[in-house]
């Protein structure tokens, strides 16, 4: 089974990834490679390098950013392939575990597939 979880964090908290943290995910990361369930991860750039565009009654708008009504955004992302919800829940938890207590992030995990 093949999940994509999204990282939200709140992107101007202040918070920046200090060297114990890059550390313990490093490390976490390289479990879960070993363990061969991550298929990829990535952080994402800040919001005020990137563009939205939406679709409203048949016509486009593009908005660059940063986008002030947003205090949540996607920060990052990991594809993961588990034999179950339960297996890509446990590394997600283990993954904010990592984060220590001066972070508040939320992993949304989904699984792939019902479309093709």
């Amino acid at each position: 089974m093949r999940f994509l979880v999204l990282i939200k964090i709140e992107e101007n908290s202040g918070n920046v990834p200090d060297e114990r943290l890059l550390t313990e995910m490093g490390k976490l990361i390289a479990e879960m490679k070993k363990a061969g369930v991550l298929v990829e991860t990535d952080g994402l750039r800040p919001t005020s390098e990137g563009a939205r565009i939406r679709l409203d009654k048949g016509k486009t708008k593009l908005m660059d950013g940063p986008f002030s009504e947003s205090k949540e955004v996607v920060g990052g992302f990991f594809m993961l392939e588990t034999a179950s919800q339960e297996e890509a829940l446990e590394w997600m938890r283990r993954f904010l575990v990592t984060h220590g207590t001066e972070w508040t992030v939320e992993c949304e995990v989904r699984q792939l597939g019902g479309y093709s």
